[in-house]
């Protein structure tokens, strides 16, 4: 397998953007898998990297990525030791570190006999799958759109009333990683933004107007993002497909870190449902 981890594309807004690329090299044209990674993620979460492993075995060209404000850094690009950035990163700059990541597909891929640059799918978890949803809907360059445990509303995530209110006054609150202790700030320049660029933020609006194949891929045990907002995407996309995975969790039987060198069963079932989904459409 040919793979190549911590490629350093530049980012839009001043800070690097940390890329991995799996592929089996056989000179034939594989259709390409773009990985978008979820709110207190990082490309190389738990078990990730198996998971694109597997999809290089089963002949595609995976990639993964760090947005570039998600609190990684070149050095350090497992969790967070850069709590400034994570605190002023947002939702239109993780899309322009998409089309970063879009673009250099485009310009270093365009001329690889491994990757049929034609055929791009975003498989977004979590938030990332919201940020996925809104990408594949404004960019002609996306052939597929995958919402891996999904978020429908960015909007409902924010504080309100007095919480907001005392956001706003004191620019900035923060959030306890419960697994690194660490209080993760966000600056009121979050909720600012959403508000400058609702329409455009706005997954119902993004899932009601896509017109490329749509799998929405849910546990219905997740206790972070309800099974609600599944089928809330599949309900605004009525040509979209909805697969629901019984009995598992928001990251499908897995965690971090991940010291077994195969999937868990539930993200095992996860690829297979990726593929069959790929190759049928």
């Amino acid at each position: 397998m040919n793979s190549t981890n911590n490629i350093i594309i530049a980012g839009k807004h001043g800070k690097p953007i940390l890329l991995d690329i799996y592929f089996e090299k056989d000179t034939i044209h594989k259709p390409v898998i773009v990985f978008c990674h979820g709110y207190k993620g990082f490309k190389d979460w738990g078990a990730w990297t198996i998971m694109g492993q597997e999809f290089a075995k089963k002949g595609f060209c995976f990639i993964k990525f760090n947005f570039s404000f998600n609190g990684g850094t070149v050095e350090q690009p497992i969790d967070f030791p850069d709590l400034e950035a994570f605190g002023n990163n947002n939702y239109t700059k993780e899309l322009d570190d998409l089309d970063s990541v879009i673009n250099w597909i485009h310009s270093e891929l365009d001329s690889n006999n491994e990757a049929d640059i034609s055929n791009i799918t975003l498989l977004g978890h979590s938030r990332g799958g919201g940020i996925a949803t809104l990408k594949a809907s404004e960019d002609p360059r996306i052939s597929k759109i995958i919402s891996l445990a999904g978020v429908s509303d960015f909007e409902n995530r924010f504080p309100k009333g007095n919480q907001l209110k005392k956001w706003k006054e004191q620019g900035v609150y923060y959030i306890e990683n419960g697994r690194t202790k660490q209080q993760m700030p966000h600056y009121y320049q979050f909720y600012e933004d959403f508000i400058k660029n609702e329409d455009r933020l706005t997954i119902k609006r993004a899932a009601s107007n896509l017109k490329i194949p749509h799998l929405i891929i849910q546990g219905d045990a997740d206790t972070s993002v309800s099974i609600d907002e599944a089928h809330n995407l599949n309900k605004w996309n009525p040509n979209s497909e909805l697969v629901i995975i019984e009995g598992t969790d928001h990251v499908f039987g897995t965690k971090h870190p991940w010291q077994k060198t195969e999937l868990s069963e539930e993200l095992n079932v996860v690829v297979h449902t990726v593929i069959s989904f790929i190759n049928s459409n």
